[in-house]
Parts: C-alpha cells; structure tokens; sequence
C-alpha cells in the first residue's frame, strides 16, 4: 500500500479529532474509522463515515421513538426475520461510506453496482500516482475452458515471469509517455493525456451506500466465484461491517453469503428424492447446468 506523507499526516489528524455526538456510535468500528486496510499492492480501503448501527435497524423495522428497551435477543429475532423475509428497507436506514484505492480496471467491476453514491479522483485535474497493480505470480492463470469469465490452471514460474515483465515494462512506459504530454515540452491537456494509462492504474473514490445495497454487493462480490481482485476488497469490508452492525452481519451470512436458492422446479424434485424416487437429469426438466448446480448444492 502506497501513501504519501501528506496522507498519512491527514488520517493521523483525523484519528486524532475526537468529536462530542448524542447519536449511537459504535466502538468496534471506530477502531477502523480513517484507517487504511492494505489490500493488493497499492490498494486499500477506510471506513471514513457511518449512520447508524443494528439498533437502527430494529428502531426503523419497529418505528420507535429511541433505542427502546427489547432484550439483545428479541433484536436479534427481529434482524433474523427481516434478512430472512426479504424486508430490506429496515437496512437501509444505516449508511456507510469508503474511501477506495484500486485498480481502474476493478473500478469499472464496482461500478455496476448502480446503487451508491460515488465520486472518483479527477485525472482532468490531477495527475494519477504512479502506482499499478501486478498480480502475484499465483494469481496468473491462464483462461478457464469453461467459464468465459473465470480462470483456469495457474501459470507456471517462468511464463508469469515474462507476464510480470509486460505488465511492468507496459505500466512504465505509458505512464514515461503521460508524463511527457503533461511536461512543459508538450503541455497536453490532462484530460487527453491520461487516455494511454493502462487498466491496471491505481485510481481512488469515496463510495457511500446504505446496508442494504452493502450486503448486495457483499453477497456478489466476496463470493468464492468473484474476481480475485475485486473479491479481496469485498472481504476486508466484510470485517467491517461485522464489526459495525454483528447482528444484522451474522443474520446476513446465514441468509444471503452461505445460503442458496433452490427454483421451484428443484424444490419440486428435492421433494420427490426425499419421498425415495430416483430423479436423474434427463428426466428433471433441468438443464445440464441447473442439474450440475443442484447437485453440488446438496453436495452430491
């Protein structure tokens, strides 16, 4: 992770400005608040501000006046029901916003994600760092033969070290090149300058979102079948959010990040296996990917 002294000075400066608030705070997070968590190379990713905290959840769900009075466990009870039930608007009473440095080419993944508020670093009125992402060698691989989207068997040591050696040898010379259009000699817009820099590019935004939309994007993205690159941010978040809102986390593990989801059609044959019947594929009215899906979902 790359920060500059002057970064570093402003998050020391902010960790070290206590403020007075009648609202809930919660301590576990404050622990992480401004700081920044590695992640890649360059990367890394800080809570800088939150709303709320599982007790907002069970005051929006119940429309109470203050925090109230419950035991932990009928709040927990109530969470549970929401997340099991699909009642998400409870969960978007809470908000939390990051500051993000990543990759562009990560950033144009996170970015689907339609549903948060963004604002990206300019590079029409700043000059980008020169900081890329280079895989580990045990992150190339080459492509998956039946996931177009995925990967396959991991390079072996000499043909990463040549990859290594493009993306390396690319990054510097279009950033030497960006450099020159932006230098006296040439004096190019930074607006036009910045079109040759390489999708491995470390850019940087603030990204706010409530609860709910979170545990979307947690649900997709630290997923076992995410991009390596995009997923690593996803699981450090994951830590935070346990330490902001456990109840609502743990109800969410349990529902959305280790559950599945069975179509009718699979419950209609769940329920035949269970009565003794045989069901094969050919005969399920599932496709050979449904079937394959299935299957691995009750782990045979």
């Amino acid at each position: 992770m790359t920060l500059t002294p002057e970064q570093r000075a402003e998050i020391d400066a902010a960790r070290n400005a206590t403020h007075a608030t009648l609202r809930p705070t919660v301590a576990a997070l404050e622990e992480y608040l401004f700081k920044p968590v590695p992640v890649l190379d360059h990367g890394f990713v800080r809570v800088v501000d939150y709303m709320g905290d599982d007790s907002a959840v069970v005051q929006a769900a119940r429309v109470s006046y203050g925090r109230g009075t419950r035991k932990a466990l009928e709040d927990e009870g109530l969470i549970r029901y929401l997340m099991r039930h699909y009642h998400s608007t409870p969960f978007e009473m809470c908000e939390i916003k990051f500051h993000v440095k990543l990759p562009i080419f990560v950033a144009r993944q996170w970015i689907r994600h339609r549903t948060a508020n963004v604002n990206e670093y300019s590079a029409r009125y700043s000059i980008l760092d020169k900081d890329f992402y280079l895989p580990a060698p045990e992150q190339l691989a080459v492509q998956s033969a039946d996931n177009k989207q995925g990967r396959g068997a991991v390079l072996d040591a000499a043909t990463a070290a040549h990859v290594l050696r493009l993306l390396r040898a690319d990054a510097d010379q279009t950033y030497a090149h960006y450099e020159e259009m932006l230098g006296e000699d040439i004096g190019l817009a930074r607006e036009l300058a910045r079109m040759n820099l390489t999708l491995n590019t470390y850019t940087q935004w603030y990204w706010k979102t409530d609860l709910h939309n979170l545990f979307h994007f947690l649900r997709l993205r630290a997923d076992a079948h995410a991009q390596y690159e995009i997923r690593v941010y996803a699981e450090a978040m994951l830590d935070m959010v346990q330490a902001w809102v456990p109840l609502s986390y743990k109800a969410f593990c349990d529902y959305r990040l280790g559950a599945v989801t069975f179509s009718a059609k699979m419950v209609e044959i769940l329920r035949r296996m269970l009565a003794g019947e045989a069901v094969a594929q050919a005969g399920s009215g599932l496709s050979k990917r449904e079937w394959a899906e299935f299957m691995a979902a009750l782990g045979r």
